[in-house]
């Protein structure tokens, strides 16, 4: 989380004696985005009581910025716990980002084609800093889990989409991206850099990433990248019940996506986006 030094005026520039480790710019607006990440990440519903401890901002700061998103429809009160949530107006901001985005309509048309071939849930997803955004999904007719949502957002390390993205990486920016410890989302989780390293020249070599409930129990997931960019920012992947799914179908899936991101990489290229 931020941390501000108070007697910077709110609104104000940080210091010029600031360490390298605070954001420069303006304190308040820092704050505003931290304190909308915080509701992205947390309960539904949040008090200002919550927001304080996991923000650090002081409680009369708080009641302001509160008090301002409200007014903006950033936020939605419950008034008989005093708690909020994230307002309509960040879902009309966040699917804007969707609408405007140019390789959203193909890699949708991608996603339904791959859904049709293989029967499973696909997935489209971005790389941000160390983790994946789940830009959209395609859910399978016989789907019995909910792996994602659009928006939803997971570290790269436990998912084959972000081992996919990672391979397109050296090692040194591979260690540079990471943070210092991986957690564990499932038991299954790779938490070693050496087996995270082995897994990201596995997918180089094969074209296409794969985890076994390392990010969502019960199901098995390959993803591969779609090379349109260098390095590769955008990946798309299937979602298998573990329970269906052998080494096998895997690599059918694998092989699959690889050769269907390659044909959307080369129509993107076509249509001029980067």
């Amino acid at each position: 989380m931020l941390r501000h030094d108070d007697a910077s005026a709110a609104g104000g520039a940080a210091p010029a004696g600031a360490t390298p480790t605070e954001p420069s710019g303006v304190k308040s607006a820092w704050r505003t985005v931290e304190l909308l990440e915080a509701f992205a990440a947390g309960d539904v519903w949040l008090s200002l009581s919550d927001l304080h401890a996991s923000t650090g901002f002081p409680r009369s700061s708080l009641h302001g910025l509160l008090r301002t998103l409200l007014d903006a429809g950033w936020l939605e009160q419950d008034g008989g716990t005093a708690r909020y949530r994230l307002g309509i107006r960040a879902l009309k901001c966040g699917t804007a980002y969707l609408d405007r985005d140019a390789v959203v309509p193909f890699a949708t048309e991608v996603l339904e084609q791959v859904r049709e071939r293989t029967g499973y849930t696909a997935h489209f997803a971005r790389r941000n800093g160390d983790e994946v955004v789940y830009l959209e999904t395609r859910e399978a007719q016989r789907s019995t889990h909910l792996v994602s949502r659009v928006g939803r957002s997971l570290p790269v390390h436990a998912t084959a989409l972000g081992k996919a993205l990672l391979a397109e990486l050296t090692h040194d920016e591979v260690e540079a991206l990471l943070p210092a410890t991986l957690p564990a989302l499932t038991p299954r989780t790779l938490t070693s850099r050496e087996a995270l390293h082995s897994a990201c020249a596995r997918s180089r070599e094969l074209g296409y990433a794969s985890e076994n409930e390392e990010g969502t129990p019960g199901i098995r997931c390959v993803a591969a990248v779609i090379p349109y960019r260098i390095p590769g920012t955008d990946a798309i992947s299937c979602s298998m019940p573990v329970d269906r799914t052998d080494d096998a179908e895997t690599r059918r899936v694998g092989e699959l996506l690889a050769e269907a991101t390659a044909q959307l990489a080369g129509r993107l290229r076509r249509e001029g986006i980067r």
